[in-house]
């Protein structure tokens, strides 16, 4: 091998070296961009649903999960994602999601029937 393709090598391997460098450098400022744009729409989210709440709350609607505690809230959400919050089968699945009224009786208390 002479010396001039060893050095054309060189140069071409330093070429693509910085052409990748240059396309990861984009690729991380793109991904920088839906980052901060997920960020902004969590909390643009967050205000709506809270907004929502409030809403609701001066048309009268009664809603559950404005009575419930913080805990009961938590709770509800587990449930309502699958999975069992009575003290009989707790954190296994809900076969089907089918209702559990040991479930409901933990979460609600005396306001579910």
């Amino acid at each position: 091998m002479q010396k001039e393709d060893l050095y054309d090598q060189l140069q071409a391997l330093q070429k693509a070296q910085e052409t990748q460098l240059h396309q990861l450098i984009g690729m991380q400022d793109d991904l920088a961009k839906v980052l901060e744009e997920n960020s902004e729409l969590k909390i643009e989210n967050t205000h709506l649903r809270a907004r929502l709440q409030e809403l609701e709350g001066a048309n009268g609607k009664d809603d559950d999960t404005q009575r419930l505690s913080k805990s009961r809230q938590n709770l509800e959400k587990l449930y309502e994602q699958g999975f069992h919050v009575c003290t009989y089968m707790y954190g296994s699945r809900r076969e089907n999601n089918e209702p559990c009224a040991f479930c409901l009786d933990v979460i609600y208390g005396q306001h579910q029937l």
